[in-house]
């Protein structure tokens, strides 16, 4: 890991790691309400009981948040994930309705929460291409 990614990796990373151990044992009406959200954005998932969901989504914020904390998995990598995850948060916000003003992208006071995250999208394209680009030599 580069010192320059350590802020940034830290931060995200223990912040998913967080989340995702808060919501290894949601149950009952909070899984419902979060799979709720999810089915009526990405319908797909509508395959899973609300449990299952849940659980799938703590598990996989506990394994990104550790991969961003391990310094021995490839910033393009950990990328990659962080660009994914905030991808499916951004298409939350964009599809579930309330979530903006009409006919606008800006957020309503509901849906800042969900709008803010685009800055995941952001820092997983900073540690892909920068990953991608180090150590690659410039030519005049």
């Amino acid at each position: 890991m580069k010192l320059a990614h350590l802020p940034l990796r830290v931060s995200i990373g223990a912040y998913f790691l967080n989340s995702g151990l808060g919501k290894r044992n949601l149950e009952g009406a909070a899984a419902e309400g979060m799979h709720g959200m999810a089915v009526a954005a990405m319908p797909q998932l509508g395959q899973f009981e609300p449990a299952r969901f849940a659980k799938l989504l703590a598990y996989s914020e506990i394994a990104l948040g550790a991969a961003l904390l391990a310094p021995f998995v490839p910033a393009p990598l950990v990328g990659l994930g962080l660009t994914g995850f905030g991808a499916g948060l951004a298409q939350l916000y964009l599809k579930t309705p309330g979530m903006r003003e009409p006919g606008s992208i800006r957020p309503t006071q509901q849906g800042a929460g969900l709008a803010k995250d685009v800055w995941l999208i952001g820092a997983g394209l900073t540690l892909v291409l920068e990953g991608l680009t180090h150590g690659r030599r410039r030519h005049r």
